[in-house]
């Protein structure tokens, strides 16, 4: 592992802060208590701008913009081929403004530059324009009934939806949560999270350019607890939508339950399983195996954190992990050669340490990283355990950061049954050249995304979501635009048909 200590700093085109107030039915606007918060850059644990902290009077005024844009305004009754083309529209905005998009999430979050705005912002206008394209084809279906009766079925808009971000992938979610909605002809309040509200702020800037109508997306920058429990508990939101943590997506169920009973989307936490059989090729695996854990800087839901390795190539498998983690470069990034940087904030940071102090203390072995990195920021060295028992608290938690743990196994039923010991059940990677192994570890994990000889493997058209404790609802695809549409039943009498 490589540490960039700064020494020649990368030339960075920081952009100036434009957008830090709500945006509230078509309009910036200061939180009506005035009150601010301030976002931090993870890199230099510096104050980056003082943002609007919306509150619960905040979102009171953004449901009733979204109620009355729902109610009475143009959206949802417009044909879906007009829908389509302003969405069309507000993508090809933001692939216009990707530079400085990019550069928000990486100032915000701590993500890499050169990946933001090569693969998450122009995907977040792909998502927009996928789910563009199926604004016009919403249908129902007519119905062969049993008796004199002639039926059919109406998909509508459910109505007005909260959208609760989290703050590790700002610009895909927000693509993610609005695309289908939008489409759907719902209206939206965004509450992105309070680490991360730069982004969401342009993408509603841009919205607006593209012709979006007023009220129908609004943000709500604010904490979890005052904004993100106000949507949640609204009793005029009809659906909320979250990706969070599982101790936070609890909240949100109850608060749903307890209010009005909207639906509720939870992608939640996860412990994944990479599952790594003899007979595959060391050399990918093992890049697999260390992409799949450090991508993002380990703050990812679906993180291959829990590594099984068969144990007829467990030690040449540690070897050639050895041997390419020594090139994983942690540092600024805005730096193009850099492949992680700074975990998202202090509290974050902390945890993560935290979680290498127990598997240290429990009695894990250390093959590399496992303190923080000696300069100034929130950076965290890739962290390999071995010997990892699956009782030890970092084969159980959720770390949300560059630690894998990497356990020995003999046979296919003996790592099914230890895969599937976890509260959580998001995704795993199964890494086989058999087809009948692939085969029937893929159907016996239960886990809602199962990748075979890749991983991370998402797509728009990929449903994703968990099982268990890692939620239930579905992004991405139609499950997802569908989960933003009601299915009306509509019947009437036929007389004297000549068929049924």
């Amino acid at each position: 592992m490589t540490v960039e200590n700064g020494s020649e700093k990368p030339q960075i085109s920081v952009p100036k802060i434009k957008f830090t107030k709500l945006f509230i039915n078509g309009q910036f606007v200061d939180s009506i208590s005035g009150n601010t918060f301030e976002t931090i850059d993870p890199r230099t644990e510096e104050v980056i701008a003082n943002i609007a902290e919306g509150d619960k009077e905040d979102v009171d005024l953004a449901v009733r913009a979204a109620r009355e844009a729902f109610d009475s305004g143009p959206w949802p009754r417009l044909p879906g081929c007009e829908r389509r083309r302003i969405m069309l529209k507000f993508a090809d905005l933001i692939d216009e403004n990707v530079e400085e998009l990019a550069a928000l999430d990486t100032l915000d979050a701590g993500k890499l530059h050169i990946l933001g705005k090569t693969l998450e912002v122009p995907s977040a206008a792909e998502t927009i324009r996928y789910y563009a394209g199926a604004a016009d084809k919403i249908h129902g279906s007519t119905l062969k009934m049993s008796r004199e009766l002639q039926g059919y079925t109406l998909r509508e808009p459910i109505g007005v939806v909260g959208h609760i971000i989290p703050w590790n992938f700002p610009s895909q979610m927000f693509a993610m949560k609005v695309g289908p909605a939008l489409a759907a002809g719902c209206t939206v309040v965004v509450k992105p999270a309070e680490q991360t509200p730069l982004s969401a702020l342009y993408y509603a800037h841009l919205a607006k350019l593209a012709g979006i109508p007023n009220g129908v997306l609004n943000v709500v920058t604010g904490y979890g607890h005052t904004a993100g429990a106000a949507i949640s508990s609204h009793m005029d939101i009809d659906k909320v939508s979250f990706t969070g943590s599982t101790e936070v997506g609890r909240l949100i169920m109850q608060a749903a339950a307890t209010s009005n009973l909207k639906p509720v989307t939870l992608e939640l936490g996860g412990k994944s399983p990479i599952i790594i059989f003899n007979d595959a090729d060391v050399d990918k695996v093992a890049d697999l195996a260390l992409q799949g854990t450090l991508f993002n800087k380990g703050e990812i839901c679906v993180a291959g954190s829990r590594v099984f390795v068969q144990e007829g190539i467990y030690d040449k498998f540690l070897a050639k992990l050895s041997e390419k983690v020594k090139s994983w470069v942690v540092g600024d990034p805005f730096d193009p050669n850099v492949h992680q940087g700074p975990q998202a904030d202090k509290k974050q940071y902390d945890k993560i340490l935290s979680f290498i102090e127990l598997g240290k203390k429990e009695g894990a072995t250390l093959l590399t990283g496992g303190k923080a990195c000696d300069m100034k920021g929130y950076y965290i060295e890739p962290t390999i355990f071995t010997d990892v028992a699956d009782d030890m608290t970092i084969a159980k938690e959720e770390i949300f950061g560059p630690v894998m743990s990497v356990l020995k196994f003999k046979t296919v039923e003996e790592v099914i049954k230890r895969a599937n010991a976890t509260k959580y059940g998001l995704a795993a990677g199964v890494m086989t050249n058999d087809l009948n192994i692939a085969n029937t570890v893929s159907r016996s994990i239960r886990a809602g995304v199962i990748w075979i000889n890749c991983y991370f493997a998402f797509d728009k058209d990929l449903p994703y979501g968990g099982y268990k404790m890692s939620g239930f609802g579905r992004d991405s695809g139609m499950e997802s635009l569908n989960s933003y549409l009601q299915v009306k039943s509509v019947a009437m009498p036929i007389y004297n048909s000549p068929w049924l």
